[in-house]
């Protein structure tokens, strides 16, 4: 008998997941034999729920909120991207029984916003609304883009500056709290705070998005979010919430399972038209 390879996301909450569906649809476009499910972790069992999923086979975890901080702990080691962000999304079995931390979500949104929207980031202006473990994972892979200046704004004005100076030459970065943003614009502004899906949004200013600029919400729901919502009330060209991300970064820890590179433009096009409809 073949036992199928094993997969899964962990998180709390994680019923709205569309993970599993992801996945499924790679596997069946790249001929790959695995099985991938959601389940329900809270942070307080991770360690226990990791073990023991590794231990009973399985091949490679992706892990979301809360837990992608603790993952980043319990990897035996980590890729250059994971080192810097701090965080860990995707845990995948080595030959030798190691787990290798990576972290695709700063690539899956660079993917998207460039492959996906055509929207370019080297030499613009770029807003980072918030200062928590979603801006972290996208920071590196932005400032690897070159773009003219990237600020991080965010209510508690040192958080922000903190983890600006943790980038600091890699790139032009800068931290700052919500009040500095008075006067200024920016090309593209990257909503990586969670607020946007219960309907609130940082205070932000008239004004701070620069005429053919765009909005991104790293979050993604059925209808359009809060910030999608503001983007589009300030005239920007695309603005965009982050399913195309969620394919992207997923698209990517399947290659580092598999070894194989799936098409994600028809799962995106999938699941667009399914919410839509």
């Amino acid at each position: 008998m073949t036992l199928i390879d094993r997969y899964a996301v962990f998180g709390h909450p994680i019923r709205h997941s569309k993970s599993p569906r992801i996945h499924r649809l790679f596997a069946e476009q790249t001929g790959q034999a695995l099985e991938y499910t959601a389940v329900e972790v809270p942070a307080e069992l991770f360690q226990t729920a990791v073990a023991m999923f590794f231990a009973e086979g399985g091949k490679g975890l992706n892990c979301t909120v809360p837990l992608k901080e603790l993952a980043w702990r319990y990897a035996d080691r980590k890729t250059e991207r994971a080192q810097l962000s701090k965080a860990v999304n995707t845990l995948a079995l080595q030959p030798d029984g190691s787990l290798l931390g990576d972290n695709t979500d700063g690539i899956g949104l660079v993917t998207d916003l460039l492959a996906n929207h055509a929207i370019a980031l080297s030499g613009i202006r770029i807003l980072i609304l918030g200062a928590g473990g979603a801006s972290r994972g996208i920071i590196a892979p932005i400032l690897e883009q070159s773009p003219q200046t990237l600020v991080i704004a965010n209510r508690t004005v040192d958080k922000a500056v903190k983890l600006a100076a943790e980038f600091h030459g890699k790139g032009p970065i800068s931290g700052c709290g919500y009040d500095a943003l008075e006067n200024r614009q920016f090309d593209l502004i990257l909503n990586a705070t969670s607020a946007s899906l219960s309907g609130q949004l940082p205070p932000l200013p008239d004004g701070l998005l620069a005429a053919g600029g765009n909005c991104y919400d790293l979050a993604y729901g059925n209808e359009p979010t809060a910030f999608v919502r503001w983007g589009l009330e300030n005239h920007a060209v695309k603005s965009l919430d982050g399913l195309g991300m969620l394919v992207e970064q997923a698209a990517e820890a399947f290659f580092i399972w598999r070894g194989v590179r799936p098409q994600t433009r028809p799962v995106i096009e999938l699941l667009n038209s399914e919410r839509q409809a």
